[in-house]
C-alpha cells in the first residue's frame, strides 16, 4: 500500500507532497526525502492519505530520520556549515564582489551547497563558484534573495508576536497592495502596517478575500438605510463584526446588524456594495 504526505523541508521550507510504504508515518515525525535538489531533512505536515493506483507524479519519502541521520545532521549544521559559510564570506570579500552573503545551506547527502545571498544588481560570481567547488568537491548552486526571502531566512517573530508567516506556512510571496490595508481600516503608517522584510505585511494579502466577502454585506458610507430602529445615513462599519452605524433621522446615533440591514430599492442612491 502507498501514502501520500506533504513534507515541509529545507532552509526555505518549501512543502511538497510525497509518497511513502511507511504506514505509521505521524504528523511531526522527521523523515529523509528525495528531492530534486537531493537527500534532505523533513518533517510530516499532514496524516497520511491512502493512494490506489501508484503515485509516480511524486517523489519519494525514503525512510523516518535515524540516529545515524541525526548525526550527520549535527555535523553538518555545527561544522561543515559555519566553515563554509566563513569561506564563501573571505572570498567574496577578496573578489570585492557587490554581494552580501546571508545563509549556507548544505544537504544531508552532502552532494549540493547552496549560498545564499542578497545584492542590489546581478552578480558575476563565476569564479566565485569556482574557488567554492574546488574547496568542496559538491555541486555549488548560488542563490540571489530579494527582502521577503531575506526575511524569511534571518527573522523569526512579527509585530503580532507570531512567528513570521512566510517562515511558518505561506510559501508563496504573492503582491501586498495599500487597498488591502485600507480595506482592513489599519493604519496607513507604513512603518506599523510593514512586516520584518520592509514591505507590506503578508497577512494584508491572505486576509483580504474575507475583508472582501464581507464588506459585499456592507451598505456604503454616508447612504441612507432602512433598520427596525427607522431610516438612517451610514456614518461607518465594522467589517469583521458587520455592524453599522447611522445617524437617524433625529439625530440619534445608532448601531444595528448588518443582517438587519433593508437593501434600498433599485434606483435608489445608497444600495450595499
Amino acid at each position: 500500500m502507498l501514502y501520500r504526505t506533504k513534507v515541509r523541508y529545507g532552509l526555505m521550507k518549501f512543502v511538497k507532497d510525497f509518497y511513502s510504504e511507511l504506514p505509521d508515518l505521524k504528523l511531526g515525525d522527521k523523515v529523509i526525502v528525495d528531492t530534486e535538489r537531493g537527500q534532505e531533512v523533513g518533517r510530516v505536515i499532514t496524516r497520511l492519505e491512502e493512494v490506489q493506483g501508484g503515485c509516480s507524479a511524486c517523489p519519494k519519502l525514503l525512510r523516518k530520520s535515524t540516529a545515524e541521520d541525526e548525526k550527520k545532521l549535527k555535523e553538518i549544521e555545527e561544522e561543515l556549515v559555519p566553515q563554509e559559510y566563513n569561506f564563501c564570506k573571505e572570498k567574496i570579500k577578496e573578489k570585492n564582489l557587490p554581494m552580501k552573503l546571508t545563509s549556507v545551506e548544505h544537504l544531508l547527502d552532502k552532494k549540493k551547497i547552496i549560498f545564499y545571498f542578497v545584492s542590489t544588481g546581478r552578480v558575476d560570481f563565476r569564479e566565485l563558484v569556482k574557488d567554492l567547488a574546488r574547496q568542496y568537491q559538491a555541486r555549488i548552486e548560488m542563490r540571489q534573495l530579494g527582502v521577503r526571502d531575506e526575511a524569511r531566512l534571518l527573522a523569526h517573530y512579527q509585530h503580532c508576536g507570531r512567528e513570521l508567516c512566510c517562515k511558518s506556512f505561506l510559501k508563496r510571496l504573492e503582491p501586498v497592495t495599500m487597498k488591502m490595508a485600507k480595506n482592513q481600516k489599519a493604519t496607513l503608517d507604513p512603518s506599523k502596517i510593514s512586516g520584518r522584510c520592509g514591505r507590506l505585511m503578508c497577512c494584508l494579502r491572505y486576509e483580504n478575500e474575507v475583508y472582501e466577502e464581507l464588506k459585499c454585506c456592507l451598505p456604503r458610507k454616508g447612504c441612507q438605510i432602512d433598520t427596525p430602529l427607522g431610516r438612517g445615513k451610514v456614518l461607518d462599519t465594522e467589517i469583521l463584526r458587520q455592524k453599522v452605524t447611522l445617524q437617524t433621522k433625529d439625530d440619534r446615533i445608532v448601531i444595528v446588524n448588518a443582517k438587519d440591514i433593508q437593501r434600498p430599492k433599485e434606483g435608489e442612491k445608497g444600495a450595499v456594495d
